[in-house]
């Protein structure tokens, strides 16, 4: 009996060694010829649905080069931002790849990419303001932010009077109608509307020095298969493919 339970807590003890490693193991990536990635579809322009319904993106169009370096075809599973990063425990997916930040918070139970996009701050005016040259010029000005956000929270601390807004979209247009001076916004989402409308009467005016960093994420204990991601990262950089998908989607280098 007792050697009976010996074994039984031997192969239990086997099985939890051995199953995160399963998860996203390099070898059985090649073996099935498919890397599983884990995206919201909901998310432009890093992750989302087109006119035609096919899954288009930044996010995605990296995730696609990421796969053709590791010599096989990716394939994406859609699922909620609240999920979506726990679908790796239930391994629904190899990685997930959809704008997630590097954290030292879910570094602690996750292993990141290096980073392949940065986003800063930056501060947005009308085209015709010549007062907001810095930060600090938005003392006693108006900002339209959303309150909640690390954002408004910068442009509270330079003294700026803040107007509540929903998120980018609407802060921009409060700009361009003059119900406020400037909106704290990040970088990225600023890149991706002037690339819709280049003649959008807005520019930045300054740029925060510090930059937040998005990586493939993936389980811990996966060394070959996180070191196989780093060089995939380098090598579609070394090769223009990502310089090409940057300037498609944003129209510049958006990795630093």
């Amino acid at each position: 009996m007792k050697r009976l339970i010996s074994l039984l807590v031997a192969g239990a003890l086997q099985v939890l060694v051995l199953s995160p490693a399963s998860a996203a193991d390099l070898a059985q990536i090649k073996s099935s010829g498919v890397f599983r990635i884990g995206t919201e579809g909901t998310y432009a322009p890093f992750t989302y649905h087109d006119d035609t319904g096919k899954l288009v993106g930044f996010d995605v169009e990296i995730g696609e080069a990421i796969a053709k370096q590791l010599g096989v075809k990716a394939q994406f599973l859609e699922g909620r931002w609240d999920g979506l990063i726990a679908g790796l425990d239930a391994d629904r997916y190899d990685a997930v790849i959809n704008q997630v930040g590097i954290t030292d918070e879910r570094k602690k139970k996750y292993d990141f990419s290096d980073p392949y996009i940065a986003s800063k701050a930056v501060l947005i005016v009308s085209g015709d303001n010549t007062d907001i040259k810095s930060f600090a010029d938005l003392k006693g000005k108006k900002a339209a932010q959303s309150l909640t956000s690390n954002f408004g929270k910068l442009a509270s601390s330079n003294g700026a009077e803040l107007v509540g807004t929903d998120g980018f979209d609407q802060s921009i247009q409060l700009v361009l109608n003059g119900r406020a001076d400037a909106t704290v916004n990040d970088s990225l989402s600023f890149l991706d509307f002037k690339k819709h409308k280049p003649d959008a009467n807005v520019k930045i005016v300054a740029t925060e020095a510090n930059a937040d960093y998005s990586g493939v994420i993936i389980n811990k204990n996966q060394p070959e298969l996180l070191a196989a991601l780093n060089e995939a990262i380098k090598a579609i950089k070394a090769d223009g493919t990502y310089q090409k998908i940057s300037d498609k989607y944003f129209g510049q280098d958006v990795s630093k």
